[in-house]
């Protein structure tokens, strides 16, 4: 089992700036064909020039490859064909880009940028539902329907319970923001430890929802928050204090099988909410808490592998619902929306904040 890993957190405006407007000027538009037409007028209208489209599943032809000129791309899957020097810009149609990374080497010098939208109040909305769901006893009165039984049950509130949120970037901070709105207290875990009044552009980088963000611990080669040490015996503490679990992580070499044995068995009772990556997870070390009892409840919208097919074992866990990748839905207004925000920055000589760190993978 991967041991544990540093919580990454977006900062923009590392790494790299973006293309010259020199190139950008001359760069192809190359859009995915899943794309929807309305879409592609929208990225031509914003781009200020025609798009070709790839082949199907993101294949490139033969005359994408011999005609000259920089490229400009815009989908879900980079080609094989298409990692090359030739590569200005990526845009990702999706918030997460650990499939683009994980399918070859990142082409030198070619910026990477992603969709992220209102995916973070949408997500952040998924979890309050669940969250005031599972107070009001939800689940066990939907039960009793189905058993055509009578019978009160005890309902708790919100206000005063800890929520403990792992990423402390834009989904995290919304996920926080909402919860403390209700009266929840709200900690976060990421790679730097932050304490008191939010600094100048919190709100828009990574949320003003936390009432406490604790540092984590870094694995091998990891860079840790600058000048922060991780404290996991307070992190083991909030564990064990927390109702709520929530991992809104970004899968690297760092992150995968994070919430292991050893974050499992620190909670006790803790409802646990995944809406990051399926791999920052190890299923059997959280199959071992939910038939132990140390997590009481887990509400899984992403798996390690998806779909799950029926004969998956995750569908027998006990005390688990399965949402099937939908708690933030992208739609083509964010794409477009974040796309534009990018194509500023970049005309104006800025890296923009929507922009991948390719070394870290977030």
């Amino acid at each position: 089992m991967p041991g544990p890993g540093a919580v990454p957190e977006a900062v923009p405006g590392e790494g790299p700036g973006g293309p010259a407007p020199d190139l950008l000027a001359r760069a192809r538009l190359l859009v995915a064909p899943e794309l929807s037409a309305s879409l592609v007028r929208e990225l031509e209208r914003i781009a200020g020039r025609g798009a070709e489209q790839l082949g199907a599943g993101g294949a490139a032809d033969g005359p994408l490859l011999t005609a000259d000129g920089p490229l400009l791309c815009v989908g879900a899957v980079l080609p094989d064909a298409l990692r090359t020097e030739r590569l200005l810009w990526f845009h990702s149609v999706n918030a997460g880009t650990d499939p683009l990374l994980a399918a070859g080497p990142w082409p030198a010098g070619a910026l990477l940028t992603r969709s992220v939208g209102r995916m973070g109040e949408r997500i952040a909305q998924y979890v309050l539902g669940w969250v005031l769901a599972e107070c009001q006893a939800v689940p066990e009165y939907v039960a009793q329907h189905a058993r055509a039984e009578w019978r009160r049950l005890p309902t708790e509130l919100v206000a005063g319970q800890t929520a403990l949120v792992y990423g402390t970037g834009r989904i995290g901070g919304a996920v926080a923001g909402l919860l403390r709105s209700c009266g929840v207290r709200t900690v976060g875990v990421g790679r730097t430890a932050r304490t008191g009044a939010p600094p100048a552009g919190f709100d828009r980088v990574i949320g003003a929802g936390f009432d406490l963000v604790l540092g984590a611990e870094a694995g091998p080669g990891v860079e840790a928050g600058a000048g922060v040490e991780a404290d996991p015996d307070a992190e083991a503490e909030e564990l064990a204090g927390a109702r709520w679990v929530v991992a809104a992580l970004p899968l690297t070499g760092a992150t995968e099988g994070f919430f292991g044995v050893g974050r499992f068995a620190a909670m006790r009772g803790a409802t646990f909410v995944n809406v990051g990556r399926g791999a920052t997870v190890d299923p059997v070390a959280l199959e071992g808490a939910l038939r132990g009892g140390g997590v009481w409840r887990a509400v899984l919208d992403v798996l390690p592998e998806e779909p799950a097919a029926p004969g998956d074992p995750v569908w027998r866990l006990p005390r688990t619902v399965i949402t099937s990748h939908s708690a933030g839905i992208t739609a083509d207004e964010d794409v477009a929306q974040d796309f534009a925000a990018c194509w500023e920055a970049v005309a104006a000589g800025r890296r923009p904040e929507l922009a991948v760190d390719t070394g870290r993978g977030y």
